[in-house]
């Protein structure tokens, strides 16, 4: 388990507080994320949960009430503490009359990119984020989707070993979608940590190896996503050759059931499962699968918002 002392992220006991006396309001109230390095972080939750407050406060972006905020062990909300962190915005904004390569060889420049570097650098990572080809396209004829790409470039340009990811799929087609997808993983895999705030569940389930998920400023859930969306008690059940019903040594179990080209699907108690293997076998039928029942990460993050809003209420 990642200790707060080799985080390659990490945010504790942030505040950030706005108002002053009874117009006071928290909009992040005690959170604390650790990131391991190497790994791909999920920062999930509503519209105004604080996900990106806490973003731009580790970024230096906003001025925290309280807090510590480091990356790779430095003051991440001095200059010199966010050297070789690279980062994208929600909405990223570039000079519209530049070209594509125009806008990353500047951003490379500020990056401190060494002069030899900056073309191949460039022309490397326009191909990476599927934009090759639109080197010398000028910025104000580019869709939304296509300044996400350069703003995920950007943030790259630097080869930095820290990422922060603020929705880099917003604005995306499918197909920008998965691109996205493949280019956090292969990032991951070459020793790079990513931060990512997003609202895509899909693409978190995917990608992420721990997520926090924040609810009205504060944190609602943190883990390894498997072990959050795994329902502790229950086994999911996939068998198949057992005609148009159940047995009723199944029923009396199973929850959750569906069938579809012959597949039965449900869950039953793992104390029933013995019993359930046992009948489905009797019926002649055939098990195609035991696993360990997993919420989908749609109805694991509505519940508990659910939740953790009543509670707030009451707080």
């Amino acid at each position: 388990m990642t200790t707060h002392d080799d985080s390659a992220i990490l945010i504790e006991n942030a505040r950030k507080t706005y108002g002053v006396g009874s117009a006071e309001r928290d909009a992040v109230h005690d959170v604390t994320i650790s990131v391991a390095p190497g790994t791909i972080h999920g920062l999930l939750g509503p519209n105004g949960a604080g996900k990106t407050t806490t973003l731009k406060m580790l970024l230096g972006l906003v001025k925290p009430t309280a807090g510590t905020f480091r990356i790779a062990g430095a003051d991440s909300t001095r200059p010199a503490g966010r050297r070789g962190v690279g980062f994208m915005p929600e909405q990223p904004y570039f000079p519209q009359h530049l070209t594509a390569a125009g806008a990353l060889s500047l951003y490379a420049r500020l990056s401190g990119v060494p002069k030899d570097q900056i073309a191949p650098r460039t022309a490397s990572l326009l191909e990476r984020v599927g934009l090759a080809g639109r080197d010398r396209a000028v910025l104000d004829t580019f869709s939304r989707g296509m300044l996400q790409r350069l703003g995920i470039a950007q943030a790259l340009i630097g080869e930095p070993g820290v990422v922060v990811l603020d929705e880099p799929a917003s604005g995306l087609d499918p197909v920008g979608q998965r691109d996205v997808r493949n280019l956090m993983l292969s990032l991951r895999d070459s020793g790079v940590t990513v931060l990512l705030s997003s609202h895509q569940l899909s693409e978190v389930e995917t990608v992420c190896d721990d997520v926090t998920i924040l609810n009205a400023g504060r944190v609602a859930a943190e883990g390894v996503l498997d072990a959050l969306l795994n329902v502790e008690g229950r086994t999911s059940v996939r068998a198949r050759d057992l005609g148009d019903a159940l047995p009723e040594a199944v029923t009396a179990h199973a929850e959750s059931v569906a069938v579809a080209g012959g597949i039965w699907v449900f869950s039953v108690p793992d104390e029933a499962v013995r019993t359930v293997v046992d009948a489905i076998d009797d019926a002649g039928g055939s098990l195609v699968a035991l696993s360990p029942m997993r919420d989908s990460l749609e109805d694991y993050f509505a519940r508990l918002l659910s939740r953790t809003s009543r509670e707030v209420a009451r707080s």
